[in-house]
């Protein structure tokens, strides 16, 4: 961990928790995805697209669903968006989505002016400008994506920035979908 991540998890108000899961689960080599207790309920997440349209999770019922929880203030949430908008572009047509779901209060055009500047061309504008998606899926901090079968059940979460379109993770991803009784390319 660098010497400015360090420091930076000694400072008041620092969700530590965030920081530190990522890099105990890369240390420890283990799998990239927590385990999610029991199939439970679907999850009701409800957010607006990027026309301020009502949209759900369930929107995406037969879909399996990568939700990533971001902002654009967050720098390692700006920093894996490029590798998120590649994986949704690697992996159209296999019964697959990313929604990426930023908490960004100035809206829409936050969220397009920055997919502009680094050229995101595949991600869809998702918003949750009063911040309830955190909360309710207990993230502790940005960014962090939540994995779902077709049926809006969490399978799996990771805390922290990812390179999402990296060969170990979209290999998970495939056979997540694969096991899901979806297409893989």
């Amino acid at each position: 961990m660098s010497p400015t991540r360090m420091d930076s998890l000694k400072r008041p108000g620092i969700r530590r928790r965030a920081w530190l899961v990522p890099a105990v689960l890369l240390l420890a080599g283990g799998a990239l995805w927590s385990n999610v207790a029991g199939p439970g309920s679907p999850t009701a997440l409800a957010f607006v697209d990027g026309e301020g349209r009502p949209s759900r999770l369930a929107d995406f019922r037969g879909k399996v669903v990568l939700v990533n929880l971001w902002a654009t203030w967050c720098l390692p949430c700006r920093h894996e968006m490029p590798a998120l908008d590649r994986l949704q572009g690697k992996l159209v047509g296999t019964d697959f989505q990313v929604v990426a779901l930023s908490v960004d209060r100035g809206g829409a055009a936050v969220v397009r002016r920055f997919y502009e500047t680094v050229g995101v061309r595949h991600l869809s504008v998702f918003l949750d400008t009063a911040g309830a998606a955190l909360p309710q899926v207990g993230a502790a901090g940005l960014p962090t994506t939540l994995l779902f079968d077709r049926d809006g059940h969490e399978i799996g979460r990771f805390v922290g920035p990812a390179e999402w379109d990296g060969p170990r993770l979209e290999a998970i991803l495939r056979n997540a979908i694969a096991q899901q009784g979806g297409r893989t390319s």
